[in-house]
């Protein structure tokens, strides 16, 4: 299990904009576990939406990515470097995702080939699904 302090040495990635607390499991390059709990206190509450907080669709796909980049950026060749998205495909939105919540990303990278990487992904909160889709990356 990699905390916050472990994942940021993998990451670019500093408050308020790390989005990932745990990494519960990973494989270099081949797909990483993460979660993180979605608290009252995340910049974004007070605006989305007042007296209903719901965490934005783009934040959770954004949530995804930075697991997806743990799984590329722990490869001992890409240490250092940064993934950036280069691209995002069939993702659906199913249940929504509030304080309170422990979200649990799930993404495989399926396809890697010199600086870019393909990963599935999958949020879940509990059981439920989230949010799934098909991510890209860049690895500058």
């Amino acid at each position: 299990m990699l905390d916050r302090e472990a994942i940021q040495a993998i990451l670019p990635h500093r408050d308020p904009f790390l989005l990932v607390d745990r990494v519960l499991e990973y494989e270099p390059g081949v797909r990483a576990v993460a979660e993180l709990d979605v608290v009252e206190s995340a910049f974004w509450v007070p605006g989305h939406f007042p007296g209903h907080p719901v965490m934005p669709g783009v934040l959770i796909v954004e949530a995804m990515a930075q697991v997806g980049a743990v799984a590329l950026l722990s490869r001992p060749e890409n240490t250092g470097r940064i993934a950036f998205f280069a691209g995002i495909d069939q993702v659906r939105f199913k249940r929504q995702v509030v304080p309170g919540d422990t979200l649990t990303m799930h993404v495989e990278i399926t396809r890697s080939r010199g600086k870019i990487g393909f990963g599935d992904a999958k949020a879940l909160v509990g059981d439920t699904l989230a949010c799934a889709g098909q991510l890209m990356f860049a690895v500058e």
